[in-house]
């Protein structure tokens, strides 16, 4: 890769790593449907008058918007908003990558190969190591949450493989179309769980931390972090472009520790280590491909 590519790759794993200890800063004081819903408000906009509309059919917005978005965002920030440390919540949430396989397997009827076998092996005996910890340390439910975030992520994979069918699309303007639809519902579930009173006390409560960290989600970690990487996935091997992601969790770990003092034992290390080894199996395993 070129040097200037490697700086925005980099760049990429760096606002996607901060972007759990924003999330965190951002649920003070306001409800995790309220910030999602804002963060997809500005995600849309204004860029939505800058790009346009990839000719798909709604089907495959609504089905991504309401999986990676929606469905993703709204149990990462419950999650976070109960008390799993943001640090944490960063490695489990890599467990979308084998889940994105075992789905694969079950949907498309792909054979996993042995490095995915084996790495899905690892990743979830971390993941156990991890839940292990939970009732001590942070609350199951927390867990729970983060690890089901995880999976629907996965399922929000499935749908961008079809953006395939539909010939050469752009990433950033379908990320962008896409936010148009998760506001609605991430208002509804508010008014609904939380009371007709939630959004605008959740407003009322927003400060200038509040504004800058839905704003830092929308911009940075949504548009700057997708455009980026799709940009790179243009250019190079998926290979090539996805091991940089293994770097995410431990930007996520040491931003919990410095901001937030998260405490993180030897169990939470081994069990993070553990989850991105199991992560980083398949990827290593694709990257060597290439190189032979």
């Amino acid at each position: 890769m070129r040097p200037r590519d490697v700086a925005l790759a980099l760049l990429v794993v760096l606002l996607w790593g901060v972007n759990f200890a924003v999330i965190k800063v951002g649920l003070r004081g306001v409800s995790p449907f309220v910030l999602g819903g804002l963060r997809m408000v500005f995600t849309a906009f204004p860029a939505i008058f800058f790009v346009r509309r990839p000719q798909l059919p709604f089907r495959v917005f609504a089905g991504f918007a309401l999986t990676s978005f929606f469905g993703q965002f709204g149990l990462l920030f419950l999650a976070i908003k109960i008390g799993m440390p943001s640090g944490l919540a960063s490695v489990v949430q890599q467990s979308q990558v084998f889940f994105t396989v075992l789905l694969a397997a079950l949907v498309f009827g792909e054979r996993p190969r042995r490095p995915q076998l084996a790495g899905t092996f690892v990743a979830a005996i971390g993941l156990a190591v991890i839940g292990a910890q939970s009732g001590a340390s942070f609350p199951l439910a927390g867990f729970v949450l983060t690890v089901l975030a995880a999976v629907i992520w996965a399922v929000g994979n499935l749908v961008s493989r079809s953006l395939s069918r539909y010939g050469r699309v752009n990433g950033l303007a379908f990320v962008v179309w896409s936010a148009l639809i998760p506001p609605l519902p991430f208002f509804a579930v508010s008014r609904i769980v939380e009371g007709p009173g939630a959004i605008e006390a959740s407003l009322s409560a927003m400060d200038a931390r509040s504004w800058g960290a839905v704003g830092y989600l929308a911009f940075g970690a949504t548009l700057g972090g997708f455009g980026l990487w799709n940009r790179l996935l243009k250019e190079y091997p998926a290979a090539q472009v996805a091991r940089f992601g293994l770097l995410v969790p431990v930007i996520g770990l040491a931003c919990g520790i410095a901001l937030f003092a998260e405490p993180i034992g030897t169990p939470h290390l081994v069990g993070s280590a553990l989850v991105v080894l199991g992560v980083g199996l398949p990827v290593a395993a694709m990257w060597l491909d290439r190189q032979v």
